[in-house]
C-alpha cells in the first residue's frame, strides 16, 4: 500500500456553468506553484463536513503550462454519495480543501498519427485539459461531445468559440443528434487512437464498437470513474499475517469487510478504485480486478489488487494482511 501525497488548496473562483455543472478553480495554500501534470490527469478531492470526510475523483481542466491553479468540474449527481452535494452546496470562494498531487490514468498516445476523443455528459472534464496537449502537438485530432440538452452541454460554449471550435462536433439528444458511435467509429482511419469518457453506456458502447471495427486493444483508451461491479458471489479472504478468515458477502467489498470484522487498518483514499493506495499483495488466490487504476498487464500477473473495488475469482483470496 502506498500512501498520496495531499497537498491543502483553496478555492479562489466558483463559476456555475449548468444548472448541474460547477466549475472551481484551486490554488495552493502556500500560494506556491501546483504540481505539474499531463492531459488527462485527476486529482482526490477530500472535503470535510464536521466528522464526515468525502473524497471524489475529479478530472483536471486546465491546460497542464498553467500550475498557478488548478481547475475542476463538478457534476451534482442525482444520487450523491455526499462529495458532489458538498461541492455544490457548501464550498464558495475561500473554502480549503485537500487534493492528492495529479495522477494520469488517461494519458494521451503522443506517438499517435490521430487521436479520436468522445465524451459524453460530464465525461468532457480530462478532454479539455488533453485539448491544450494535442493543439501544442499541432496533432491531428477531433472531439465527439455527446449530451442530453444544449443547456447541459457544460463547456460547450468555450470549445466552439476557443481555438479548438475547428476540431469539435456536439451531439444533443433533444434535438435528434445523438451520437453513433458505430457509424463514427467506422469511419476512422486504422491507425487513429480512440479515447472515450462518459456513462459507463458510452464506453462499454465505444469499445465494443472499436472491437467490431478490429481496432486493436492498444488503440482503445477509456477513463471511468467508478468500478465496474465485480460478478463474483461471497467468497473468503485470509489475512496472511495474522491467519484470520473474513467472509465478504456479495453485497460489500474486501475494504468493507476487513474493516468490519478486523482490527487491520488499510488507507483507501479514494474507495472507486482510481487512487491506488490500498493496493494490497496477493499471496494465494486469483483477483476479479473492477478498478481503474491497475494496468492489464499488471491485472494479467494476478500480483496486487486493489482491496476497495475488486473480489476474488477463487473461493479464497490470501492477501499480505
Amino acid at each position: 500500500m502506498k500512501q498520496l501525497e495531499m497537498i491543502a488548496v483553496k478555492v479562489v473562483e466558483v463559476q456555475r456553468v449548468t444548472p448541474l455543472v460547477k466549475r472551481f478553480k484551486l490554488a495552493a495554500m502556500d500560494g506556491r506553484p501546483l504540481p505539474r501534470f499531463t492531459g488527462g490527469s485527476h486529482v482526490i478531492v477530500q472535503m470535510r463536513d464536521g466528522a464526515a470526510v468525502y473524497r471524489n475523483a475529479y478530472s483536471l481542466m486546465s491546460s497542464p503550462e498553467d500550475t498557478a491553479s488548478y481547475e475542476i468540474g463538478v457534476r451534482l449527481e442525482e444520487r450523491s454519495k455526499g462529495g458532489s452535494a458538498f461541492m455544490h452546496e457548501r464550498v464558495e470562494v475561500g473554502s480549503t480543501l485537500d487534493i492528492s498531487v495529479p495522477h494520469n490514468l488517461f494519458a494521451l498516445e503522443q506517438a499517435a498519427p490521430r487521436h479520436v476523443l468522445i465524451a459524453g455528459g460530464i465525461g468532457i472534464t480530462p478532454f479539455l485539459s488533453q485539448l491544450h496537449e494535442l493543439q501544442a502537438w499541432g496533432a491531428d485530432y477531433t472531439l465527439h461531445y455527446g449530451h442530453r440538452s444544449p443547456e447541459h452541454a457544460a463547456f460547450a460554449e468555450e470549445l466552439l468559440s476557443g481555438p479548438h471550435r475547428e476540431h469539435v462536433h456536439l451531439y444533443a439528444d433533444s434535438l435528434g443528434q445523438s451520437l453513433d458511435v458505430n457509424a463514427l467509429l467506422a469511419s476512422i482511419e486504422d491507425d487513429a487512437h480512440i479515447y472515450v469518457c462518459g456513462p459507463v453506456a458510452m464506453i462499454d458502447a465505444v469499445v465494443d464498437a472499436a472491437h467490431k471495427r478490429g481496432l486493436p486493444p492498444r488503440q482503445v483508451h477509456r477513463e471511468q470513474f467508478g468500478a465496474t461491479r465485480g460478478k463474483s458471489g461471497a467468497f473468503t479472504v485470509v489475512l496472511a499475517k495474522t491467519g484470520q478468515e473474513i467472509s465478504v458477502d456479495d453485497n460489500v467489498s474486501i475494504l468493507q469487510a476487513i474493516e468490519s470484522q478486523s482490527s487491520v487498518q488499510i488507507d483507501c483514499l479514494c474507495r472507486e478504485g482510481v487512487c491506488g493506495t490500498c493496493e494490497t499483495r496477493i499471496v494465494e488466490g486469483e483477483a476479479e480486478h473492477c478498478d481503474q487504476y491497475l494496468s492489464d498487464d499488471e491485472k494479467s500477473a494476478q500480483k496486487t489488487i486493489l482491496v476497495c473495488v475488486s473480489r476474488a475469482k477463487t473461493a479464497r483470496l490470501v492477501l499480505d494482511l
